[in-house]
């Protein structure tokens, strides 16, 4: 190998490994973004039923207009 083969297979290898940093700093960025979209996703689901818990089944007996029991002719 000479001189200059030897200068182009270093310079390929550095590239390869650029590459490979590139590439593992992506799958890094990508799962950090994914757990936290997961995280959210619990954190809204726990809130969901914490409000359904709250409200015992209860929604939508009451007029959204006046407030009063959609039953009641007062």
């Amino acid at each position: 190998m000479t001189g200059d083969e030897a200068k182009k297979e270093e310079g390929r290898a550095q590239q390869r490994k650029a590459a490979a940093q590139e590439e593992a700093a992506q799958q890094e960025k990508t799962s950090r973004a994914k757990e936290e979209a997961r995280q959210a996703e619990r954190k809204r689901d726990r809130q969901k039923q914490k409000d359904e818990g709250l409200l015992g089944g209860v929604a939508g007996i009451t007029d959204p207009l006046t407030g009063r029991d959609r039953g009641s002719r007062s």
